[in-house]
């Protein structure tokens, strides 16, 4: 379909909850295809609508190694969340040029509603995991940043701002 442009930080809808989806129609399609477009372009393993400017609960993900193994998700939730930490270097193309290792839980149960429009429960391990709990706090209005403390938050931002400038 077509390659969007990412919203860049410190837009504010990427503050902003995303609103529910009630229904997967052509326009829902269209969005998620465009979505999926977006992360191959990037490339990256996931993508949510509010990345795009789109305030949707809408996220696809694909943390397969041969890629063409995309899961789209409406209303994302997570169900349960695994004691066990990973940790990964987070990213995002709305704040190009830097990262931090955020730990999160290493698998966890998530329900959706899917692109056939069915409500779907799916269990997410490792950079599956990693990548579908980073979507839903997009959808959430978080960003993957809000997981360091303040003083390794703060000194990302400012090295984000040295870096666009």
């Amino acid at each position: 379909m077509a390659i969007r442009r990412c919203i860049p930080w410190p837009d504010k809808r990427l503050r902003q909850r995303a609103a529910p989806v009630d229904a997967i129609s052509d326009e829902i399609r269209a969005i998620w295809a465009d979505m999926i477009d977006t992360m191959e372009a990037m490339p990256g393993v996931g993508l949510a609508a509010p990345q795009i400017g789109v305030m949707l609960q809408l996220a696809v993900v694909d943390a397969s190694e041969g890629r063409g193994q995309v899961v789209r998700m409406a209303n994302p939730e997570i169900l349960h969340a695994s004691g066990q930490m990973r940790a990964h270097d987070e990213a995002s193309p709305n704040l190009p040029g830097i990262w931090a290792r955020i730990e999160r839980p290493r698998a966890v149960t998530v329900r959706f509603l899917s692109d056939a429009g069915a409500m779907q429960e799916r269990d997410f391990v490792g950079l599956w995991a990693t990548s579908v709990q980073h979507q839903i706090d997009h959808l959430q209005g978080r960003m993957y940043f809000d997981h360091l403390s303040r003083m390794k938050r703060d000194m990302l931002l400012r090295r984000a701002r040295k870096a666009a400038s």
